[in-house]
């Protein structure tokens, strides 16, 4: 008797896989970025909320809040895991659309953060 087969990972396909078809409509990541979309970064204080005309782009506080919100939902402290699994874990690649930031930004996003993360927290758990 044969084994299940999986597909053949150096077949060419004629339309590519949709990652959204990877979570499932009812996954928590969904209300993550649901979430997140419906608040206004700027009115709680998160660095680089309006972006600078100048140098380079930084990352929306919006897709880094995801990201930080995804970790303590999943247990996931560390920046450099957190790294790890941006580029791996379809969940993550799906809410932040393949963005991938190191580990350092992640870590400055929580430093730079601390007083807009409290009160995003202080939302979760008032439900205001």
């Amino acid at each position: 008797m044969a084994y299940v087969q999986g597909e053949d990972r150096y077949q060419i396909t004629m339309f590519p896989d949709n990652i959204d078809d990877y979570v499932a409509k009812d996954n928590p990541v969904r209300v993550i970025d649901a979430f997140v979309q419906s608040l206004d970064v700027a009115a709680l204080g998160f660095k680089y909320s309006n972006p600078n005309s100048l140098g380079r782009p930084a990352y929306d506080p919006k897709d880094m809040l995801k990201l930080y919100l995804y970790g303590y939902l999943n247990r996931i402290r560390s920046s450099r895991r957190l790294e790890a699994e941006a580029g791996r874990n379809l969940e993550l690649i799906w809410l932040m659309r393949k963005l991938k930031p190191d580990f350092k930004t992640i870590a400055d996003f929580r430093k730079d953060n601390k007083r807009p993360l409290k009160q995003v927290f202080r939302l979760c758990h008032t439900g205001n």
